[in-house]
């Protein structure tokens, strides 16, 4: 069986449609596959409205949960000025190359700057 890290664990889908940990990251270029249309749940729009075009574009804002099995990906769609929650099914990636992810890209220095000054912090009392 598999082991996952406590930050992991939170993210695990119960949906047998959706994949076990998230396919997209926050702030990934995503494109819509099939138009979006409201499902009722947006009171600005008439229901069953077509709220978002085939093909258009967007960027990961937060993943979030539908009943705390249905994995949800807010969608900021900028040209649009519009934000709107969509399904991993609905969803495919613009970046061909592999998404460069600038939190993790964070707590890499983070976790590195602590150990680096740990170290001196040691040698320091060993000195003294």
């Amino acid at each position: 069986m598999k082991k996952y890290t406590i930050e992991q664990e939170e993210l695990i889908s119960s949906s047998t449609k959706d994949e076990i940990l998230p396919i997209f990251k926050i702030g990934q270029k995503v494109r819509i596959k099939v138009p979006i249309k409201n499902d009722g749940t947006n009171p600005f729009n008439e229901k069953n409205a077509i709220l978002i075009e085939h093909g258009e574009e967007g960027y990961i804002k937060t993943i979030g949960d539908f009943l705390q099995v249905i994995r949800i990906y807010e969608v900021h769609f900028i040209e649009k000025g519009v934000i709107f929650g969509c399904r991993e099914e609905e969803l495919e990636t613009v970046e061909n190359d592999e998404f460069y992810d600038e939190m993790e890209e964070e707590l890499k220095w983070i976790r590195e700057h602590r150990a680096k000054k740990e170290a001196e912090k040691q040698i320091q009392s060993r000195v003294t």
